[in-house]
C-alpha cells in the first residue's frame, strides 16, 4: 500500500498543473463527496485490493524493487548509500505513469480520474460492483459513482462520431447486437448539445447493426458518455440498473431496495436520468453519505 498512500498524498494538485485527462487515455472516472484527496486514497485502496485479486500483485520496475529489497538495509548507516537511496526514491516517484493505477487531473470539481495500465477498466469495475452488490459490504465513504472509461476522444461531434464507429464494434457490430440506452453528462462544457450527442451516437449504434434496439427499462448495455471540458469519456457497461448507476453507496443497500425486489422504482430512477442532469442524483447521494457519517 506504500505507493498508493504516497500517491494519494500528492493527489491534491493546483488546477492546471501535473498530469491532465486527455484524449487517448483509459481509466476510471469517480465522483466524490466534496473530498478529492480522500477519494483518491479510497480509490487506490479499493482498486488495489480488487486489482491484485483479478490480475495478481502489481509488478514494479527493477529499480523500485532494488530500493525495497533487504539487501539495501545493511547499508543504511553508510552516508553514500543513503544518499543514493534517496535519489533513487525520487526517480521512482517519476515512474508513477508506469504503474497500474495513477490519478490525473480530471478538469472538474468532485471528479477524480484514475488512469489504468494493463487492465480492462470495465471488467474491474463490474467485478467490484458485483461483489459489493452481493456482500452488501460498504467499502467507501466519499466515493459516490465509479464509472469505467474504456476510451477517450476529443469532445467534438465529428471526432466522437468517427471514434465511436470503431469503439462500439465489440458490442454492436453485426453479428453482435443488443438493447441499449445512452446516458450523458457534461461538465465544464457548453458547446455540446445533449440531444444531438445522444441522437448521433444512437445512429452510430444503429448503423453497426439495425437489430440494435433502444431499451430504457432494462437494456443489456448502457453507453456512458461523460464529457469534461474538451475530452469525451466513453464506456459500454452491463448491469447499469442492477448496480444502481454504478453508485457504490446505493449498491450496498438492503435487498428490499434491490432491483429484483423493487424493479419499478429503479426503472423510474433510470428513466429519469435520460431527462434530468445527474448532478441532482449526486447531490442526493452526497446528502445520504453525510447523514450516514454522523
Amino acid at each position: 500500500k506504500g505507493p498508493f498512500a504516497a500517491a494519494a498524498g500528492r493527489a491534491k494538485r493546483p488546477r492546471g498543473g501535473g498530469r491532465q485527462l486527455e484524449a487517448g487515455m483509459r481509466g476510471i472516472l469517480i465522483t466524490c463527496n466534496m473530498n478529492e484527496r480522500k477519494c483518491v486514497g479510497e480509490a487506490y485502496s479499493l482498486l488495489g485490493e480488487y486489482g491484485d485479486l483479478l490480475y495478481g500483485p502489481e509488478q514494479f520496475s527493477d529499480h523500485e524493487e532494488r530500493l525495497s529489497g533487504s539487501d539495501r538495509e545493511e547499508d543504511e548507516d553508510d552516508v553514500e548509500a543513503a544518499l543514493k537511496k534517496e535519489v533513487g526514491q525520487i526517480r521512482a516517484s517519476t515512474e508513477q505513469k508506469l504503474r497500474r493505477f495513477q490519478s490525473v487531473e480530471s478538469g472538474a470539481n468532485n471528479v477524480v480520474f484514475i488512469r489504468t495500465r494493463g487492465i480492462e477498466p470495465e471488467n474491474l469495475v463490474h467485478h467490484i460492483l458485483k461483489d459489493m452488490h452481493t456482500t452488501k459490504k460498504k467499502k467507501s465513504r466519499v466515493i459516490l459513482r465509479m464509472l469505467p472509461i474504456s476510451g477517450t476522444c476529443k469532445a467534438f461531434m465529428e471526432d466522437m462520431k468517427k471514434y465511436t464507429e470503431t469503439f462500439f464494434e465489440p458490442w454492436f457490430k453485426a453479428p453482435n447486437k443488443g438493447t441499449f440506452q445512452i446516458v450523458y453528462k457534461a461538465r465544464n462544457n457548453s458547446h455540446m448539445s445533449r440531444e444531438e450527442v445522444i441522437k448521433e451516437l444512437a445512429g452510430v449504434v444503429g448503423s453497426l447493426n439495425p437489430e440494435n434496439k433502444v431499451d430504457l427499462s432494462n437494456p443489456q448495455y448502457t453507453v456512458v458518455v461523460e464529457i469534461i471540458k474538451t475530452v469525451c469519456c466513453l464506456s459500454v457497461v452491463r448491469d447499469y440498473v442492477l448496480f444502481r448507476k454504478y453508485n457504490l453507496q446505493e449498491v450496498v443497500k438492503s435487498s428490499k431496495e434491490d432491483t429484483q425486489q423493487n424493479p419499478s422504482s429503479l426503472t423510474q430512477e433510470q428513466n429519469s436520468e435520460v431527462v434530468k442532469p445527474e448532478t441532482e442524483e449526486e447531490e442526493k447521494s452526497s446528502a445520504e453519505v453525510k447523514q450516514e457519517d454522523r
